[in-house]
């Protein structure tokens, strides 16, 4: 049996090591993808005038008049003080094609006192990389490796990372038995140096599966590396292959298995479903309604975060606002701020999310995304998620170097036995 799973380890792990590589590096960097965006494009993040700042809703309606192929589907009430506001948009639908129009930028940053434009990008866009496009590259590498929109889904990209993610899952139980010592059998025409090492201790055999022998040679250094990460860092591997699986496959596997289990409350999103993107739901509600119903409902609630911003879903007709004060959208322990739900064309309210509330099944869910960005332990978490993603990746080439290493010594043996058998047939021949 050992022999069948070291060899099915060795198969997954060379299947899934690029993969593994690649995102592992990718979301070593995207834990810190506001800080470093910041830092990489101050012309867009910063504020360049001062005054009294205008508000997000008045900021959007700007944005909309200035291009009218757009209409703005995030928009924060206000910014943090010195910071640009930030908004996104979609593109309308073009009267005459009946497509929808292709504006070439989905995100605008404006200055929150003037109402200036200080410039616009395609976020997560594809090609080319710019400086201003980088950590959204990166981030969209990170979760669909880029793969385009085919056969009326753009989820192909998630769907295979969360292949991966599944065979991930699975060897890492694989993995951690591998490390296990070897059980005890016949004696038969064992070495005596196997004897000697079998006769102690379980933890004494163990052990050593723990350490990293730094004097040995290079081969046997990489081999305790790629072992020794493995152990130590077990359960946080186990923890983001396995968010990653649920991620991708959140609403085709994760949401029916968790049903199962426990009472699963429904979003108003998994109600509906999902139109064409050149068949969007225009609003009859606007903004400004929903953001005082919004406000009213939260101050009925007890709430004491204002509306902080306010999002709409054309694909599906609603309206999320969302309760934060300015600069705190990630707060609550990764999970996101409070918000609610209401319909686009009545302005009824169809639904909330509230952080860390619900049944069991709700509190799961919830606690994926803060479990695999490891926001849910705030800034020690998302330092660990970055160590973890460079261990993750220094398991895959350690692991390709030690089956390259054993692959290029049996083709070494096998290559001599047959020079050695003619080198026999010759001497005999000469005899």
């Amino acid at each position: 049996m050992r022999a069948v799973f070291t060899v099915i380890h060795r198969w997954f792990g060379l299947a899934i090591a690029a993969f593994i590589f690649l995102t592992g590096i990718t979301g070593a960097v995207i834990s810190w993808d506001h800080e470093l965006d910041a830092w990489l494009n101050p012309q867009l993040s910063q504020a360049r005038s001062t005054g009294p700042a205008k508000s997000g809703l008045e900021l959007a309606r700007l944005v909309e008049a200035r291009d009218p192929r757009v209409f703005v589907t995030y928009v924060p009430l206000a910014a943090a003080p010195g910071e640009s506001l930030s908004v996104f948009v979609a593109p309308r639908i073009d009267p005459a094609t009946g497509q929808v129009y292709r504006p070439g930028y989905s995100q605008v940053f404006l200055d929150p006192a003037s109402g200036d434009e200080l410039g616009r990008r395609l976020w997560g866009q594809a090609w080319p990389v710019t400086r201003e496009t980088l950590v959204s590259f990166l981030y969209k590498l990170h979760y669909s490796l880029h793969i385009p929109e085919m056969w009326g889904t753009d989820r192909w990209g998630l769907w295979f990372l969360g292949g991966i993610a599944i065979i991930w899952t699975i060897d890492c139980f694989i993995g951690f038995y591998l490390t296990l010592p070897a059980r005890r059998g016949k004696r038969s025409s064992r070495a005596p140096q196997v004897e000697r090492q079998l006769a102690k201790g379980w933890w004494a055999r163990w052990r050593p599966a723990w350490l990293i022998k730094t004097t040995g040679s290079a081969y046997r250094i990489t081999f305790d590396i790629h072992r020794a990460f493995g152990l130590w860092t077990w359960i946080l591997l186990f923890t983001l292959a396995f968010t990653g699986f649920s991620l991708a496959f959140y609403r085709e596997v994760f949401l029916p298995a968790m049903s199962v289990v426990s009472q699963l409350t429904p979003t108003p999103f998994e109600q509906r479903v999902r139109r064409s993107r050149n068949d969007p739901v225009e609003p009859r509600v606007t903004r400004e309604q929903v953001v005082a119903l919004a406000a009213a409902e939260g101050a009925r609630r007890g709430w004491a975060a204002p509306v902080g911003a306010i999002a709409y879903a054309p694909r599906y007709g609603i309206y999320g606002p969302r309760f934060f004060a300015p600069g705190e959208e990630h707060g609550a322990a990764g999970v996101g701020p409070a918000r609610l739900y209401y319909d686009g064309a009545t302005g009824a309210l169809v639904g909330d999310r509230v952080p860390w509330s619900g049944t069991a099944a709700d509190i799961f869910v919830q606690a994926q995304f803060p479990l695999h960005s490891g926001r849910i332990l705030g800034l020690p978490g998302r330092i660990l998620i970055s160590v973890m993603g460079l261990v993750a990746a220094a398991l895959s080439v350690t692991g390709v170097v030690i089956w390259y290493r054993k692959r290029a010594a049996r083709l070494r043996r096998q290559g001599a036995a047959p020079f050695a058998a003619g080198q026999n047939r010759a001497m005999q021949a000469a005899e």
